[in-house]
Formats: structure tokens, sequence, C-alpha cells
């Protein structure tokens, strides 16, 4: 398996609705590997959420970028997506590696008792946060940079999410983090591809 990406791009209902949606899809994939498009609409059928995952299986395949579905471990599988991203309330890590034997399984924690508890069913990285407090979890206080370092220390890959920025990205991956994930940051950004590359920089100053 191809090294995991450093950016995450997760979408939501409403920035999938956006008419320059495929535009900005694009823009986002030609960061390459080191991008991951995470296919995102909560609450909406399976065959919606087949049907994003592969039109962004079609906009990320030419440069090499990734895509990963939230939650649906079976539309992963079933789509020939690079992996699945799960929720508390999703399969376990360890079910999900039966019906995707072969993709990289990751896990949403916001504690390090639930980032430990991910570890041992055999997640291949964590998605940890919020780190900041953030328009997409109003009232939710951002958790700090502690979580990430202790996260991180349990050995998994860390993707940190939550009030993600270029000025904070820097103190993120000197805290511990394999990657960022972000929705605004990336999406809304006047150049989205210009803001992947601001995001994936502090990695790419580790050669």
């Amino acid at each position: 398996m191809r090294p995991l990406p450093r950016v995450h791009a997760y979408t939501d209902a409403d920035i999938v609705a956006g008419a320059d949606f495929g535009i900005r899809a694009a823009a986002i994939a030609a960061g390459g590997p080191a991008v991951a498009l995470h296919a995102r609409i909560r609450g909406d059928s399976t065959a919606k959420l087949a049907s994003l995952t592969l039109r962004l299986l079609a906009l990320a395949r030419p440069p090499e970028a990734a895509v990963i579905v939230s939650e649906r471990t079976d539309v992963a599988a079933a789509t020939g997506a690079a992996g699945v991203q799960l929720a508390a309330d999703d399969l376990s890590p360890t079910d999900a590696r039966r019906i995707l034997p072969e993709g990289w399984i990751g896990r949403s924690v916001h504690t390090v008792a639930e980032a430990t508890a991910a570890v041992h069913e055999n997640s291949d990285f964590l998605v940890v946060g919020n780190i900041f407090s953030t328009d997409t979890h109003p009232g939710r206080p951002g958790a700090g940079l502690d979580l990430i370092r202790s996260t991180a220390a349990l050995g998994v890959p860390v993707i940190a999410i939550g009030g993600i920025t270029q000025q904070r990205v820097e103190a993120v991956r000197a805290a511990g983090a394999y990657g960022v994930a972000a929705i605004r940051a990336l999406w809304l950004a006047p150049d989205p591809a210009a803001a992947v590359l601001e995001l994936l920089a502090p990695w790419m100053q580790d050669g």
C-alpha cells in the first residue's frame, strides 16, 4: 500500500451541491498522492454516496490522489475507494478490515482513550479533533495541540482536524501530526490547489 496522504479534504452536503464542485475537486486532487478526497454526505442515500465516490474517483485518478469514504465500508469496497473513515457508531476497524482487506481503515477519535481503543482494533490512521474551535462544530471548544501529542505517541499516523488553517499547520506538524484534514480551508479557498500546497508545506520541508 502506498503512503497515507498528508492532506485530507472532507466534503459535506453544501460543498457537494456547489455549482463548481467538480472544478474544485479536480484542483484539490491535483496535489496527487499527497491528497485524499473524503466522500461524505451524512444522512443521504447509499446510492448518492456511491455516486459521489465514483465521481471523486474519476477526478482523482489522473493525478493519483486517493479517495476515502466516510463511514460506509461497503461503499468503499464496492467502488474501489482507497479506504474508509469510521466514526464511533460504525463498524469496528477489525470488522471493516474483513470487508476492505487492502484499503486504509481510519477512525475518528476525540480523546486519548478512544485513540487507544482504535489502535488496539488495528486502525491504520486516526483522525483526531477537533483541535481548534471550528464553525463545523459550534460551541465545541478545541482540544488543543496536547491531544495531537498524546495520540501521536501511540504510534499510528494522526490526521489533525478542526480549525486547521495555513497559519496553524506548522504547529500541528510540530506537535506530531502526520497530516491534516479540512473542509473550508480547502473547498472554500480562492485557489484550492494553492491551499493544498500551503497545508502540505511543513511536511514538504521534511523531504
